[in-house]
């Protein structure tokens, strides 16, 4: 029988302290929800459907790039229950099992998913409940026993003092059985304030038709921690990023403080490759072999080949460099840039829709901006391509093996020809041709004893400088 999937997603979060959804806020790269569907999706279900309610139009617009997955509305938050009848119309006339997950709980497994659900095909239950033991399970549905079988899940605030030292909780997550699953839904007798659904009221109803109800217990408790605070989701980051940085290490990457590294979800490094403490890896960066990440740099959905050094504390985004290149320290490489072979990019260089080409080098204080420049060119410190007119950006095209001297404006559009020179301290606005000299600059003029008149109280207005 077809297994499906629904993710319940409607709660508000207030204890988040957000106007953002609470499902949305971000693990490694990617929202909750997000690692809850990857996750989902090992199980090849026939269906997907998320319950939204909270600002569900937000949460409908992140997960618009999933084809295929359905949507139900909860209007009312009025408890897991509830939330799960707002589905039936997309799940009334289905026939297998259902998995239900919530999307504020990132951790779980898909082996466990497996387990849970093979164990529920197995057994022909009506409901399987994934359940952990905690050493303090303050907060949550306490799972009550007889002779060894799940009698009943009695929530925190309507247990007794010894139902309250029960270790295993309710994780949260269960396989039904679609068939009788609606119609004991709406048997649940609705608690409290708000007139309340839960959920575990099922397992109540089940026993007393006798029907099969089972339990799965989670490996590790962290599996159905779920996040209802900043704190805890800072907690869960860094969870998400240790096991990010072992899966790495076990990879052959030397990573030398895992604690200061931030590794998103979808990035992949290649072995051999040295990360220095405090680098940012972002996005669905690829980071080759060989290479080597000093202190405080930032990588951002970028693309490094093998045998790369970044040196300290740069920032690059959207970039693409090549084998054997050097960049660094302390530049920054805007998007739509590609850095060549064994280029070298120096430090407080800025380069922004440029590429560089193979062997080239920009080695000091210099902004290159829409620019393409050749293989073997030498820019020198202080050189900027002035790009921008007020109104559009215009190009700067820059031949194989220039040499462009230091201080150097470049006055967009403007071509430089292959093998030509242009002289330090120059401003260009018209093109130079292939094996040229150009050459812009005012020339010097030196008035001898200009500094004694001046310390002599003589005029020495605009018209003297």
């Amino acid at each position: 029988m077809p297994n499906h999937v629904l993710i319940l997603a409607a709660g508000q979060g207030t204890r988040m302290r957000s106007s953002r959804p609470k499902v949305l806020h971000r693990i490694a790269g990617l929202p909750l929800i997000e690692h809850v569907l990857r996750t989902a999706s090992t199980l090849s279900p026939a269906s997907t459907a998320v319950v939204v309610g909270h600002l569900a139009n937000q949460v409908r617009e992140e997960l618009a790039h999933h084809a295929s997955l359905g949507f139900a509305h909860q209007t009312e938050q009025r408890g897991t229950g509830h939330a799960l009848l707002q589905a039936e119309p997309l799940l009334g006339r289905q026939r297998g099992s259902l998995v239900v997950l919530s999307g504020d709980v990132p951790l779980i497994r898909p082996a466990t998913l497996q387990r849970l659900i093979k164990t529920h095909e197995r057994t022909n239950a009506a409901v399987t409940v994934l359940t952990a033991t905690l050493v303090r399970p303050y907060g949550y549905g306490r799972i009550v026993r007889k002779d060894g079988r799940l009698s009943r899940i009695v929530e925190e605030r309507d247990a007794s003092e010894g139902q309250r030292q029960l270790k295993e909780i309710n994780g949260g997550i269960y396989a039904f059985d679609l068939a009788p699953l609606f119609g004991a839904l709406r048997e649940i007798p609705a608690t409290g304030a708000v007139n309340e659904i839960y959920l575990p009221g099922l397992v109540t109803i089940y026993r007393r038709r006798g029907l099969p109800v089972e339990t799965v217990e989670v490996d590790n408790p962290d599996e159905v921690r779920g996040i209802n605070s900043q704190t805890e989701l800072a907690e869960v980051r860094r969870i998400v990023r240790q096991s990010k940085n072992e899966e790495l290490m076990a990879a052959g990457v030397t990573i030398e403080d895992p604690a200061t590294t931030y590794v998103d979800t979808d990035v992949t490094v290649g072995p051999d490759t040295v990360i220095h403490p405090g680098v940012i890896l972002e996005g669905r960066t690829i980071i080759g072999s060989r290479c080597e990440l000093h202190a405080g740099v930032r990588i951002v959905d970028s693309t490094v080949g093998d045998d790369v050094l970044v040196n300290n504390h740069c920032v690059i985004h959207r970039a693409t460099i090549a084998h054997g290149a050097r960049v660094g320290p302390f530049a920054h490489l805007r998007p739509d840039t590609q850095v060549g072979e064994a280029a070298r990019v120096g430090n407080f260089v800025e380069l922004k829709k440029t590429s560089l080409g193979d062997g080239s080098k920009a080695n000091h204080l210099s902004y290159l901006g829409d620019a393409t420049i050749g293989t073997g060119v030498n820019v020198g410190a202080g050189t900027i391509t002035c790009n921008y007119d007020g109104d559009e950006k215009h190009r700067t095209t820059i031949g194989d093996r220039v040499f462009v001297g230091s201080g150097t404006e470049l006055v967009a559009p403007v071509t430089v020809g292959d093998d030509a020179y242009v002289a330090a301290g120059s401003c260009i606005t018209d093109d130079v041709p292939a094996d040229a000299l150009g050459v812009a600059r005012g020339r010097q003029v030196n008035k001898e004893g200009w500094v004694t008149q001046r310390k002599q109280g003589h005029d020495t207005g605009p018209s003297d400088l």
